[in-house]
């Protein structure tokens, strides 16, 4: 009997097992392939994801593999700039470039070596799912090898991250909700040498054309990307031929500047699950959302996916919290997908208008907002809040956001915070905090909890990223859960009590 078996061991379910197995929780993670699959098809994320991947202890095997992110630029109907969106400046919120282009194929064999180098995790590859079934006290899972042979297996929970196509969830009859987007597009990745890499533009590209909106992307290295939308009447599958892709790159590039890596046609779906859970059996991944490229989001997504249900597990298998707990994985996540995805659409829409009418107005709409002179727009400024779940009935815009990782002194030498705080359940009180709320915490404070206040022990910073956040939130004190999203935070000893006797009801509850 298995703790947790995972279905699908992309970078999902790669991350999941190794939050999980982290914590010694005995698991299966089995999927149909017996290798990484060697082409691109994720190419960027972000700082939260690289928080997770600090503390999967991946952090210097995946870098090399990584780049910042360029501008993107946004071009109207007449070639003009109407939008351009950045990355915030030094000092970064959590510790990282907040947005990075990445190579799949390296970086998910990173994370696959990591989860089998654990000793509660066994992997089985090259093994389909066929069969699903549960009770109230586990989860049967029936396998089949490559060679034909069938072998069964037993888990408490099952999480399913098996992709868009997911078997688990049309076994389950869990269904998709479709939030109103639908377009082909062809992907193209290409590997460019010196000659054409003098051709290409230096920043990556949003082409807003009403004849052919398209996408141009710099990837790690000489690594290219486009993403070309497919007009009415055009065969998708002509278009994904070398002769059919040449033809729609020929603004740019010929056969003599590049390589072909990879050419596909898909069609951008904007869908998320109606239910995450289903008895033990949970959805993450493509599984549960599936959403336009256009702020590179879907693989940020299934790990964010991956961290908020691990530590969730992890608590009811430990008996720290009852069952009840794991609802909120999907009433948080689905939450915030949709909204995510909802702004993801709204680029989509911006990018992909084919009236030109429509379109002019749009590029006038855009230059009128910025008087006439465009300036750069963080991409991570798009990042929802959680909404919803286990949170503090609170009305507060730091209530539901990621708390900052500043990069702090430790042992004579700079670390980024998490390595000295770890990720259990904490309260951070700023140096500016009364004597009063100080006590309050010392007092109220909720077992298990770690207690730090900025300027003093793990939290001496240099670049003042903490210092800054307590003063834009007008706050002095913050609860922080597990996965770093900010339960409550408070300026005073009675807000501060208040809120750990709510703590303390979710905690009762969950533990029931």
């Amino acid at each position: 009997m298995y703790d947790v078996a995972i279905i699908g061991f992309g970078p999902t379910g790669a991350v999941a097992a190794g939050l999980l197995g982290g914590q010694g929780i005995r698991m299966l993670v089995c999927d149909r392939l017996t290798e990484v699959y060697d082409k691109p098809r994720a190419i960027s994320l972000d700082h939260e994801i690289m928080r997770v991947f600090q503390q999967l202890g991946v952090v210097a095997q995946v870098e090399p593999f990584m780049e910042p992110f360029t501008n993107s630029e946004f071009y109207g109907v007449d070639g003009q700039l109407i939008r351009c969106m950045s990355t915030v400046a030094p000092p970064y919120p959590l510790g990282f470039n907040p947005s990075l282009v990445f190579s799949q194929p390296p970086v998910e064999k990173v994370l696959r070596a990591h989860v089998q180098s654990l000793p509660s995790v066994t992997v089985a590859l090259g093994q389909t799912l066929t069969q699903l079934t549960q009770d109230e006290q586990h989860v049967t899972l029936q396998l089949q090898a490559q060679d034909g042979t069938v072998t069964e297996a037993n888990a408490r929970y099952v999480i399913a991250c098996d992709g868009a196509s997911s078997t688990v969830r049309g076994l389950m009859g869990m269904a998709l909700q479709d939030l109103g987007f639908d377009q082909p597009w062809l992907v193209v990745d290409v590997l460019i040498n010196e000659q054409g890499l003098a051709k290409l533009p230096t920043v990556s590209v949003q082409y807003c054309e009403p004849q052919r909106p398209c996408t141009y992307l710099i990837c790690p290295g000489n690594h290219r990307r486009w993403e070309i939308s497919i007009n009415p009447g055009e065969d998708p599958q002509q278009l994904a031929t070398p002769e059919g892709t040449w033809k729609l790159l020929s603004r740019w590039l010929t056969p003599e500047d590049a390589t072909l890596w990879r050419q596909a046609s898909y069609r951008f779906h904007a869908l998320v699950a109606q239910d995450w859970r289903k008895g033990r059996v949970f959805l993450a991944g493509d599984a549960a959302h599936q959403q336009p490229p256009f702020l590179g989001q879907g693989m940020c997504q299934g790990v964010r996916d991956a961290a908020n249900l691990s530590w969730k597990l992890g608590a009811v298998l430990r008996g720290e919290a009852g069952d009840a707990l794991l609802d909120s994985y999907g009433e948080e996540r689905r939450g915030h997908v949709t909204e995510l995805t909802t702004r993801i659409k709204a680029v989509g829409q911006i990018v992909g208008e084919r009236d030109p009418v429509k379109a002019r107005a749009r590029d006038a709409h855009l230059l009128e907002a910025c008087g006439g002179v465009v300036k750069p727009q963080p991409r991570q400024n798009v990042q929802p809040a959680l909404t919803h779940g286990l949170l503090a009935a609170q009305t507060h815009p730091a209530r539901g956001t990621l708390f900052p990782q500043p990069w702090v002194q430790h042992a004579g030498a700079s670390v980024r915070m998490d390595e000295v705080l770890g990720r259990g359940w904490r309260l951070i009180i700023s140096p500016q905090a009364d004597a009063t709320l100080k006590v309050a915490a010392s007092a109220h404070g909720v077992k298990g909890m770690t207690l730090h206040t900025l300027g003093q022990g793990a939290l001496i910073e240099a670049d003042g990223v903490l210092e800054n956040w307590f003063t834009q939130n007008n706050c002095t004190a913050a609860i922080v859960r597990p996965d770093h999203y900010v339960f409550s935070v408070a300026s005073s000893d009675a807000e501060l009590a208040h809120q750990f006797t709510q703590l303390r009801q979710h905690i009762e509850v969950l533990a029931a």
